[in-house]
């Protein structure tokens, strides 16, 4: 065995242990953590946005999209906004042993089931540094130890984030090796995680479609599949146009490299030169890039607009940029067969005033979250009172949507009787 090896297998082991130290603690102890984490990152954001700085002016030098860079870097609001939603994970009602179901058996049994913490909580995830301290604060708040492996491109943020989170915890009664990274292993920490059945208790990927992809098929502990966001906006011929608008732009180009952003604006044909009218320029003026489909080229008139043709590749394609593909569909059921055929099965939204119309979309397709007369921007732990997420899973087993502090939690039947035995 290598000697990277052994510390490899020291530095599981030693959140195997940390795992077991905290799951007898209180929902208080683990709050005054996280508070201590909270107040930590913030004394030290000077040093941590330092460390950003490098990552930045490497990626840039490397030519990283500006959507990707944008996801990237770090300043003192970023980070005051990152300590924020550490304090407002504190202020969560505390997930472990809040009873699920319970019931009175017919012989006297007493059969309570209850959260507990799933134990070591390992994340794979790329240049996002807000995630290194969103995932250690939520799985913290849940009770668990977690392990950490961020992309290379944010290397130097994340060691300052894990060092400052780690140093803080220091200071409290809960192990510091209840947060901790491979990160200076690089790919073979990664594996190593995938591959640590017995230690790792789950195994959380946040990213591309390629590093999911890499995590389900090789991994030898339980995934939790994050998915990639390829999100549409429809608009239904009884659409306010002036919502459609408001939304799409919001949904396109408030934040581009996020999951959360639309991909695909689809258009009802009974009102899609009027509609395309009142949303483009807005888009256009913020500018964006469309890649118009052939349904779309027909009766939409281009002129004045930057597009090009768009096909399969670009409906099937999560931009995370100022691109967008668009097509024009018959109604609403026309839509959904298009948001089956393409979706990512993340957020899906439909600008309607009909209520048949809105109806046969929430019922008819089928995604993670669903926004109506919304924009997709919603999707997100902390829009939706979880405090922060540690992804947005788009799955159907054991957690979909946003993965607050429940998420990270399973369940243990506590059976109580008195000298009960089974006939």
């Amino acid at each position: 065995m290598t000697a990277h090896a052994c510390e490899l297998d020291d530095l599981l082991a030693a959140a195997k242990r940390a795992a077991g130290e905290l799951a007898p603690t209180s929902g208080d102890e683990r709050d005054v953590a996280l508070a201590a984490i909270a107040d930590a990152l913030e004394t030290h954001a000077e040093a941590i946005c330092a460390a950003n700085e490098r990552d930045v002016r490497i990626a840039t030098e490397r030519g990283m999209s500006t959507g990707l860079i944008d996801r990237l870097r770090l300043d003192h609001d970023r980070v005051g906004a990152i300590a924020q939603a550490v304090r407002e994970i504190v202020a969560l009602p505390d997930p472990v042993g809040e009873v699920t179901q319970g019931r009175r058996l017919a012989n006297g049994l007493e059969a309570t089931q209850v959260r507990v913490p799933l134990g070591v909580v390992a994340m794979i995830y790329e240049a996002r540094p807000n995630v290194t301290v969103d995932a250690a604060a939520l799985a913290l708040k849940a009770g668990n130890a977690v392990i950490l492996r961020g992309g290379s491109a944010a290397i130097n943020s994340n060691a300052a984030l894990v060092d400052v989170m780690r140093s803080a915890l220091a200071e409290t009664n809960l192990p510091v090796d209840a947060i901790s990274t491979v990160d200076p292993w690089g790919r073979e920490g990664a594996a190593a995680l995938m591959r640590a059945r017995g230690y790792v208790d789950v195994l959380i990927p946040r990213g591309g479609a390629g590093l999911i992809e890499e995590c389900v098929r090789s991994s030898q502990v339980p995934v939790i599949e994050t998915g990639t966001g390829n999100c549409h906006l429809y608009v239904d011929a009884s659409a306010d146009l002036d919502d459609a608008c408001a939304i799409a732009v919001n949904a396109k180009t408030q934040r581009v490299g996020v999951c959360n952003a639309i991909e695909t604006l689809l258009l009802d044909r009974a009102t899609a030169q009027t509609a395309w009218e009142a949303i483009v320029p807005a888009l256009a003026e913020r500018g964006v890039k469309f890649h118009v489909g052939p349904q779309a080229r027909e009766i939409l008139n281009l002129a004045g607009y930057e597009w090009v043709d768009g096909d399969e590749t670009d409906f099937a394609t999560e931009y995370l940029s100022l691109d967008i593909a668009v097509e024009v569909v018959d109604g609403v059921d026309e839509a959904i067969g298009h948001i089956r055929r393409y979706s990512s099965g993340h957020t899906e939204a439909i600008v309607a005033q009909d209520a048949t119309a809105i109806s046969r979309f929430v019922r008819g397709v089928d995604a993670a979250a669903l926004a109506v007369n919304a924009s997709t921007r919603f999707t997100d732990g902390g829009q939706l009172g979880l405090g922060a997420e540690i992804g947005i899973s788009t799955q159907k087993l054991h957690a979909r949507g946003p993965m607050g502090v429940h998420a990270l939690t399973s369940t243990t039947w506590i059976l109580t009787g008195t000298g009960h035995i089974r006939p």
